[in-house]
């Protein structure tokens, strides 16, 4: 096998077999996404002390309020609008039509990239902070950034070979992880309880900061977006709807909400024990940059409780989780991304397959780790601006939604927060949007100039004519079939009485030669694929085909060919000239499917048809 066709056989074996993925309980499903949503325990803590300080288990609360308030609501509502996984940006996409709604779904594409991707560079720098801290870790193993490119290199080696198996080992990762979370809260929390000045020593530290309860309750609100951290593994519960078994499309979506309860409570409670126990036990000098405890609050109470063999089991542990929650955020690139993009003509062809994608990801991956110096804490700005603007979309798709309904206050109140939630973030940490502004404006030009260079590949993917069309069709002869371009919407005899004269004497065409008028009504210009239906009808004498297509001269091109495959003769096309300048007429003809028809109906035949034997006739007068 050639390394052209391994980086694509995915792709091939998709197009030629289709892609049937098997159903799984709803809880092993949610531990594939768990290995995202939970595996910021790993990191979370540290981050939230950093954050609020003393404050940070009141912080804390506020986002489980929001988790199970906000975030839970809105996301059972895009489970039951979006049951094939297609999440927000599909909701999105519907409200808003044609060029609009793609525009919106670049947008959010490459926020979600920003998600996606810094999930993978986060996880991994922290993976590799337990691996440094750790005191069994040899002298090799002791550099942050080297340690941070090679779970990455494995991460995309992974994927390279094929990913199987995922949700088996995610139910092991997820399962061993919470258990071992648990064990540390719970010696943690013994600790406390016995040591009981380390309560009255904490409030003592918090009212000598802030002088009363309203004052600690407002610093929480404004310090929340900081924390949004541990909202994360919403959008991907959503996701992998597809892969949840159900008897019906009922069932599988409550099946989604028992996921998505289940997952927001349980990590409620862990973020609630964390972040307590590792703000009353660790000093806060451990959690500065290049402290044991940054990046790694659990990990090192469990040292400091449980033993070095205890600790690095903890730290094994986290490893693998943040490891899979890269291959999770991965998984989600290599679902996202092609769902889209090529669908609207903005990426190649084989951006359908997933090895080259994991290319492109591994050096985007590696990029953003070197500029970010592999630390945990300075990519906490950039991986809370994606996760929040993909759930705010989904707040206001879902407040969009619901407008009509009496139950719409609520989540507009939602949507509010996280607005709110999000422009505070993006500014008390601009480098977030610096980072998904570049995702975004790349994606832009990349899928633009992806568009222009497929814009004469024939789009149209099948075509289904009506009963009338056939028959007039039928009434041809010799099945030499000659199609005139005229504009739609005529019902004039007269006016199709001088285009046949017109063209006849152009081209010498006898009389006795039957003619047939395609009209081409435009259609959505931003679609870049979709089947053509042809219509017939008649008018007088005269025989008239028509149809809509987002682009006129890919609808002509699939026309003659479809003809040209059922008579087993060239069929000939009669066009007149377009007027104004070509390259004015190009730029029409890329955003909304008109322009010049006659010479690109000619290019996308000759892309579609090498051979020049087959190839039908195109004549421009």
């Amino acid at each position: 096998m050639s390394f052209s066709n391994w980086l694509l056989a995915d792709s091939l074996r998709e197009s030629v077999h289709g892609k049937l993925e098997p159903k799984h309980p709803w809880w092993r499903v949610m531990c594939l996404t768990g290995v995202d949503y939970f595996s910021t325990l790993g990191y979370q803590p540290g981050i939230a002390f950093l954050a609020a300080g003393a404050l940070s288990p009141l912080a804390t609360l506020v986002l489980v309020a929001v988790t199970l308030f906000g975030a839970l609501p809105v996301y059972g509502r895009v489970a039951e609008a979006s049951p094939n996984g297609q999440g927000s940006i599909a909701m999105l996409e519907n409200f808003f039509p044609q060029w609009t709604g793609k525009l919106f779904v670049l947008i959010l594409l490459g926020f979600a990239t920003t998600d996606f991707v810094i999930t993978m560079t986060l996880s991994a720098a922290d993976a590799a902070a337990h691996i440094t801290h750790n005191p069994l870790a040899p002298s090799w193993m002791q550099s942050q950034m080297n340690m941070t490119l090679a779970v990455l290199s494995v991460l995309g080696i992974i994927f390279l070979k094929g990913f199987k198996e995922a949700i088996r080992v995610a139910v092991v990762l997820v399962v061993a992880y919470l258990a071992l979370n648990a064990v540390v809260a719970v010696v943690a929390l013994v600790h406390i309880v016995e040591h009981g000045h380390l309560f009255v020593d904490w409030k003592r530290i918090l009212y000598s900061e802030h002088h009363n309860v309203l004052a600690m309750i407002g610093v929480s609100l404004v310090l929340f977006p900081k924390l949004a951290l541990g909202l994360s593994g919403f959008e991907t519960g959503v996701a992998v709807m597809p892969l949840i078994e159900g008897e019906d499309l009922p069932a599988r979506i409550a099946n989604t909400r028992r996921l998505l309860n289940t997952a927001a409570i349980t990590m409620s409670v862990f973020l609630i024990l964390t972040s307590t126990t590792s703000t009353l036990l660790i000093p806060a000098a451990a959690f500065q940059a290049g402290g044991p405890a940054n990046g790694r609050a659990i990990a090192y109470l469990a040292h400091l409780y449980l033993g070095e063999g205890f600790g690095t089991l903890y730290d094994i542990s986290t490893i693998l989780i943040l490891g899979f929650a890269g291959a999770s955020a991965m998984a989600g690139l290599l679902n996202l991304i092609p769902r889209y993009l090529p669908r609207y003509g903005m990426a190649p062809e084989w951006a359908r397959a997933s090895r080259p994608l994991v290319l492109v990801f591994m050096v985007v991956a590696f990029t953003v780790t070197r500029l970010f110096h592999a630390d945990v804490e300075a990519q906490g700005g950039a991986y809370a601006t994606g996760v929040l603007v993909l759930m705010t979309s989904a707040a206001i798709a879902v407040a969009i939604m619901m407008w009509k309904k009496p139950l719409r206050w609520p989540f507009v109140c939602i949507a509010i927060i996280f607005v709110y939630t999000t422009v505070l973030n993006i500014y008390e940490r601009p480098e977030g949007i610096k980072i998904a502004t570049f995702f975004i404006l790349s994606m832009m030009f990349t899928s633009l100039l992806s568009r222009a260079m497929r814009s004469t590949e024939l789009r149209i993917t099948g075509i289904r004519w009506d009963n009338t069309a056939l028959a007039l069709l039928s009434e041809d002869d010799d099945r030499i079939f000659h199609i005139v371009a005229h504009p739609p919407g005529s019902n004039s005899e007269a006016e199709y009485s001088r285009a046949d004269r017109t063209i006849r004497t152009n081209h010498s065409i006898d009389a006795k030669e039957g003619l047939y008028f395609f009209e081409v009504e435009p259609g959505d210009a931003s679609d870049f694929e979709e089947k053509l239906r042809v219509t017939g009808r008649r008018v007088g004498p005269y025989r008239i085909l028509s149809a809509q297509s987002p682009v006129i001269s890919n609808a002509f091109a699939a026309l003659l060919i479809d003809l040209e495959h059922d008579s087993g003769k060239l069929p000939h096309a009669y066009f007149s000239w377009t007027e104004g300048n070509p390259i004015a007429n190009f730029f029409k003809f890329l955003f909304f499917g008109e322009g010049d028809t006659a010479p690109v109906t000619h290019e996308v035949l000759r892309r579609a048809i090498p051979d020049l034997r087959r190839r039908p006739v195109v004549h421009v007068s």
